[in-house]
């Protein structure tokens, strides 16, 4: 059974640093691209980076671009999202999902259930 699991979403002030993992089972993580998208309250969810299953293929958001790293560890099947400087526009829940390659594209067909990132003082 296919399935992505988010974690490590919180509280943090801006400025800071949180680290997002995506875990994925059910499925070979290295036949995959993999994105991390973003949904604020009324605003429309917006990709922020994805990684294809060849680690030199990254892509990144502008707003996100020198403070957001992405990368993946096939051995464990987890995919991270190190984030850092954060800042209050930052806040909102974070979903990891699947392309339905192994590149990155606009086609995504299993989702995780998102994580909460929240940045404030």
């Amino acid at each position: 059974q296919v399935q992505l699991v988010e974690s490590g979403g919180g509280l943090v002030q801006p400025g800071g640093s949180l680290r997002l993992s995506c875990a994925a089972s059910g499925f070979r993580l290295d036949y995959y691209a993999i994105g991390w998208f973003r949904q604020a309250p009324g605003k429309e969810r917006e990709g922020v980076s994805c990684i294809s299953r060849y680690d030199g293929r990254i892509s990144y958001t502008d707003s996100v671009k020198g403070r957001f790293t992405i990368s993946r560890d096939n051995a464990k099947s987890t995919v991270y999202l190190q984030m850092n400087s954060l800042k209050p526009e930052d806040t909102a829940v974070y979903y990891c999902a699947r392309s339905t390659g192994g590149y990155c594209s606009s086609s995504n067909d299993y989702w995780g259930q998102g994580t909460q990132v929240t940045v404030s003082s």
